[in-house]
C-alpha cells in the first residue's frame, strides 16, 4: 500500500494541534497486520512529540486530532472526556430514511474479536440522527454522537435499520453499481467491484476548544472513495 505524504493530510494545524483528514485504511495507531504504518507513526515523523487525541476506526476517514505537546493532549483529552468535542460523521445507509433529530439512547458492550454489541448491562451511548438526502433506496445521514463508545454510530444505525452501505458486520450490504444503474455494462471477464471498497463512514466536522480559550471547528472534506459513492447515488436515483 502507498502511504500519504502526512502534510497533504493537513487540515488545521497551531503550535499545540495538528487536525488531518485521514484517509480510509489508515489505521490511528499500531495495526495488527505486519510492516504496516500507522497515522500516528507519519505524524512523529512529522513532529516528534505528536500524540492521536482520539482514534477513528481503520476503514473510517475524516477529521482527526493530534497533539504536539503533552499540555495540549491533557488539554484535549479532559474535552473528550467531559463530552465537550463536537464531533459530526457522515454515513451512507440502506433505505430510505426521515430522521429529525432521532436520539438512539442504547448501551454499547465491547465484545470479542473487535466486534461490539446493544446490550442493557454496556456503557451507555447516545447518538443524535439527521437526514441530508434520501435516494431512490439510501439516505445520506448526519451523525452527531454524544459519547464515544466502540463502533457506536454503526450499532446505532443498525439499531435503526438504517445499516451503513458496505459495513457487513453491521448488517449493512455491499453496494454495485449495477443496483442503480438500469442500463450497466460490465465489461466481459470482470468482476465488478463495489461502488466503496469500506463502510460509508466519514468524521465530517470536529470542533473543540484552543489552549487559549478559542473555539475552533475543522471541516474535513469527504474522501475520494465517498464523493464517488454520494456522486453515484445522486445521479442515479
Amino acid at each position: 500500500m502507498k502511504y500519504p505524504v502526512f502534510t497533504d493530510l493537513i487540515i488545521f494545524e497551531n503550535e499545540d494541534y495538528i487536525v488531518v483528514n485521514k484517509p480510509p485504511f489508515l489505521a490511528t495507531l499500531e495495526d495488527r497486520a505486519l510492516n504496516a504504518t500507522n497515522l500516528l507513526k507519519l505524524a512523529k515523523q512529522y513532529h516528534p512529540d505528536a500524540q492521536a487525541c482520539h482514534r477513528l476506526d481503520k476503514e473510517t476517514s475524516g477529521a482527526l486530532a493530534i497533539a504536539k505537546n503533552p499540555e495540549a493532549y491533557r488539554h484535549l483529552s479532559m474535552q473528550f472526556e467531559n463530552r465537550e468535542v463536537d464531533k459530526l460523521y457522515h454515513a451512507v445507509v440502506w433505505g430510505v430514511h426521515k430522521f429529525e433529530n432521532v436520539e438512539v439512547d442504547r448501551a454499547i458492550q465491547p465484545g470479542l474479536k473487535g466486534k461490539a454489541k446493544l446490550a442493557f448491562k454496556g456503557k451507555p451511548a447516545q447518538t443524535i440522527f439527521n437526514t441530508l438526502e434520501t435516494y431512490s433506496r439510501h439516505s445520506l445521514i448526519a451523525c452527531k454522537p454524544i459519547t464515544g463508545r466502540m463502533h457506536q454510530i454503526r450499532l446505532h444505525l443498525m439499531y435503526l435499520k438504517a445499516p451503513i452501505v458496505n459495513d457487513e458486520l453491521y448488517g449493512g450490504e455491499v453496494l454495485y453499481l449495477s443496483s442503480l444503474k438500469r442500463k450497466f455494462n460490465l465489461k466481459q471477464e470482470t468482476e465488478e467491484q463495489p461502488l466503496i471498497k469500506r463502510f460509508a463512514l466519514h468524521s465530517t466536522q470536529l470542533g473543540f476548544t484552543l489552549m487559549n480559550g478559542e473555539k475552533v471547528t475543522v471541516e474535513a472534506p469527504y474522501p475520494k472513495d465517498f464523493q464517488v459513492l454520494v456522486k453515484s447515488l445522486r445521479q442515479n436515483s
